[in-house]
């Protein structure tokens, strides 16, 4: 073995994108843009469901966490991001390339176990109506939360400390424009062959599990939905999850797109611009989506405006 091959790497090159100069400005701006209506928009959910009465359920509670969740998935990739967009390289330690993916992956994996149990929630409100309150009382909701969070964390530290004993030889540059799984190992010069059999593993414990659970309960869901009689009743209680349908199908849709479709042919700027996705694209469309085709959230909405604007021209 050579010496580049037992120089440990201390510095990451971020590429991002190879944006050209004309359309800097405009590119920056649009990120910018989007990462102030993520946190804006998931900001004013968490905002809602703290101030409404009429938000203090399990299922809002919920939406509440996912909104955390969101929040801190763009905060730890958009600002690089941005400033990768100005700079044309973003340059980092290799120590923060590993928490950056470490964050990541834990507010991923926390998202995809707070939609499993959203759905478990929409079927034991919608199946099984006499025992919601029971089974879903508030001290349930924060076990569950709790739970989401610990496992997101520590099972994946399992494998980002596994990640951190590898050799990596370079060289440092990450074609991306964060440091994701694959773009990390590329830079080895270890065997992978644990690490990869580990991310088999937990992807199954929190991106197919999580998956099948969610499909069976909007199996039942839906069938039990087919049993009311009327239209209006099926549209009724339809409506109290088709935000969280939508939400579950952007999310695993563009996850796989990203790690299910083939990559051979797939040009770097095209495994970006999917990455970008459900890094960048997903939590900023998950609080419209809610607001959009919720009733109560709208209210709730409605009645903060109201509220604010009141306090504001009291003032004067």
């Amino acid at each position: 073995m050579d010496q580049r091959n037992v120089t440990r790497i201390t510095q990451i090159h971020l590429l991002g994108f190879q944006i050209p100069l004309s359309i800097t400005f405009l590119v920056f701006f649009l990120f910018l843009t989007m990462y102030c209506v993520t946190i804006c928009g998931n900001l004013l959910i968490i905002t809602l469901v703290s101030y409404s009465k009429s938000l203090h359920s399990p299922m809002y509670f919920f939406l509440s966490q996912l909104s955390i969740c969101d929040i801190l998935l763009s905060t730890d990739i958009l600002p690089n991001m941005i400033r990768a967009v100005l700079v044309k390289k973003t340059i980092m330690s290799f120590s923060d390339c590993l928490i950056q993916f470490y964050f990541c992956v834990i507010t991923e994996s926390s998202e995809s176990l707070l939609l499993t149990v959203m759905s478990w929630d929409r079927y034991l409100a919608i199946c099984e109506p006499l025992h919601y309150s029971l089974k879903m009382n508030y001290q349930v909701c924060c076990i569950l939360v709790i739970l989401c969070w610990i496992l997101g964390i520590f099972l994946l530290l399992t494998y980002t400390l596994t990640i951190s004993k590898l050799q990596f030889c370079g060289p440092n540059i990450i074609d991306h424009f964060f440091c994701d799984f694959d773009p990390i190992m590329q830079l080895s010069c270890s065997d992978t062959t644990i690490v990869r059999l580990e991310v088999t593993v937990l992807g199954f414990i929190f991106v197919v599990f999580p998956f099948f659970t969610i499909f069976v309960s909007y199996f039942y869901i839906i069938a039990t939905i087919l049993k009311i009689p009327s239209s209006t009743g099926r549209q009724k209680v339809f409506s109290t999850c088709s935000s969280h349908l939508t939400v579950v199908s952007i999310y695993y849709g563009t996850l796989a797109c990203v790690y299910l479709a083939p990559n051979r042919g797939q040009t770097q700027t095209l495994n970006k611009l999917l990455a970008l996705l459900y890094t960048v694209v997903t939590p900023m469309v998950n609080p419209i989506i809610y607001s959009l085709r919720n009733k109560d959230l709208k209210k709730a909405i409605r009645k903060f405006i109201n509220n604010v604007l009141n306090i504001h021209f009291n003032k004067y």
